[in-house]
């Protein structure tokens, strides 16, 4: 827990899209100075415009991932702090301890927290030390684990990179070897372990916020159960549909963790939750989350906040009665990729662009019309965040609130977001991380309204009174007429 403390009067967000605008809006509220990094893929990014400067780490589109410019950033701008966000350097303790030993602060946990919980063989090691349940496992082919229903996951990171089911021992080479590959790719780590896996299980995770002085506190919790390839879409909190006694027990054991590692920011404990209500430690993100939304919708928290106060040596300022938990939030995460091909990335120019308004809603955006949807990074467009009294009436918003969403000039899984808010199993809590390709396996988007191509027309013929569809009509079409290039917009 090493580290300077004090005011931090200048922050360097070393990271893109939504979660750097996220941070430095933060930032900018507390009287911060900012200052905001890019790459050449990124000369257009819309977050340099809300920081007070921006520097940019070099032409290839790996630059945020070189720690060393990113530090060297920093100091060039005169930044006295560092705040990772998520993915990229946000869970590597190497670069945490540099930024740390360069004289700056850094928002986030401390290395060894990072390190402890980093390797997740390491990790499952110091939860069961915590007395909190883990799935069984071990190394691949250990014996105790047992087929066909083993989980190959890497070692080094999370977020399904690495991450093989394996039905039988026949599988397990092939597997083994691609489940390497991928994980050093990711993590610069080819470290693989297995895990027994559990049908019909749920995704649950417990927000903590601990400080430097000892203090931590839970958030409640929140369920990501609805993943496509390992990937959460949509988020809610609190977690719906559990008895008090496992939520309870989810909560203890997430603080007793926390506590083993002297955790000082905010941070997630996942588990998986299954069919009978017993729970199991899945990992440890040592960062923010990209659906911290939720938490802060039904707690009134801002966790960014938070988060710089904890790195200035603040004490939290509130005990774990201080902190209530209030109506229901949904969030779906807003991809550019056509869940019609198997969610393939669908990467081009933004040509029309409208999110959603009203009580209750919360957009967290990283573009905008004009903006350019790279081949080098995660597609994600934004988050929509619905709050509401109750889970029902948060589900009705979410999806008034999507129909209220244009996205133009590339595919996007807003119709399939909406198909699965829709879904009975979802209106009922049915759902666990397998439940997208088990009830929607051959989903397909709904027949195009012909209306938006009649009104791009009359639009084009300059009529009175085309609206909105003409707008967005024009917007998506190539400029030589109003029938060419209708196939790459949608108005959701």
């Amino acid at each position: 827990m090493s580290g300077p403390t004090g005011i931090i009067r200048r922050l360097l967000v070393a990271n893109r899209g939504e979660i750097a605008l996220r941070v430095l809006r933060t930032a900018r509220e507390m009287g911060i100075g900012t200052v905001a990094v890019y790459t050449g893929p990124d000369r257009a990014g819309i977050w340099r415009e809300a920081a007070d400067r921006s520097v940019c780490l070099g032409e290839a589109p790996g630059g945020y991932l070189d720690g060393a410019a990113l530090i060297a950033a920093a100091l060039q701008a005169g930044a006295d702090a560092i705040h990772p966000g998520f993915g990229f350097l946000s869970e590597r303790a190497d670069f945490a301890q540099a930024v740390l030993d360069a004289g700056l602060r850094w928002v986030g946990p401390h290395p060894a927290a990072i390190r402890a919980m980093g390797d997740k063989v390491a990790a499952r090691a110091a939860a069961a030390a915590a007395a909190v349940p883990v799935v069984p496992g071990g190394l691949p082919g250990e014996a105790g684990i047992g087929f066909p229903l083993l989980l190959l996951k890497a070692a080094g990171g999370g977020g399904g990179k690495g991450m093989r089911v394996v039905e039988s021992a026949e599988e397990l080479p092939d597997a083994l070897a691609a489940a390497q590959a991928e994980a050093l790719a990711a993590f610069g780590n080819p470290a693989v372990y297995a895990e027994r896996l559990l049908r019909g299980a749920r995704h649950v995770e417990v927000q903590v916020l601990g400080d430097r002085h000892g203090a931590c506190v839970h958030l409640w919790t929140r369920d990501c159960s609805v993943q496509r390839r390992h990937q959460k879409i949509i988020e809610e909190a609190p977690a719906p549909a559990l008895s008090d006694a496992t939520r309870d027990g989810l909560h203890a054991a997430a603080l007793r963790l926390a506590a083993a590692v002297g955790y000082d920011s905010a941070g997630t404990v996942e588990f998986l939750v299954a069919p009978d209500g017993s729970f199991y430690f899945l990992e440890m993100n040592t960062r923010i989350q990209v659906e911290h939304t939720v938490t802060e919708q039904i707690t009134g928290l801002d966790l960014i906040r938070e988060q710089i106060r904890i790195a200035e040596g603040a004490p939290l300022g509130f005990a774990q009665a201080d902190v209530r938990c209030s109506g229901h939030a949904v969030q779906v995460r807003i991809y550019a990729e056509d869940p019609a091909a198997g969610f393939l990335p669908s990467p081009g120019t933004i040509r029309g662009w409208q999110m959603p308004e009203g009580p209750g809603v919360r957009v967290d955006a990283g573009v905008r019309a004009g903006s350019e949807v790279s081949v080098w990074y995660d597609p994600m467009l934004a988050k929509l965040v619905a709050w509401a009294p109750d889970r029902a009436a948060a589900i009705a918003r979410m999806r008034r609130a999507l129909s209220e969403v244009l996205v133009a000039g590339v595919e996007s899984n807003v119709a399939f977001l909406d198909a699965v808010l829709a879904h009975p199993d979802f209106c009922q809590m049915r759902v666990h991380t397998g439940w997208i390709a088990a009830a929607l396996p051959e989903w397909a988007p709904p027949p195009p309204d012909p209306l938006p191509v009649i009104a791009a027309f009359l639009f084009a013929e300059g009529a009175p009174g085309a609206g909105r569809a003409a707008q967005t009509a024009e917007l998506s079409a190539a400029p030589s007429g109003p029938w060419e290039g209708l196939g790459g917009w949608r108005n959701a």
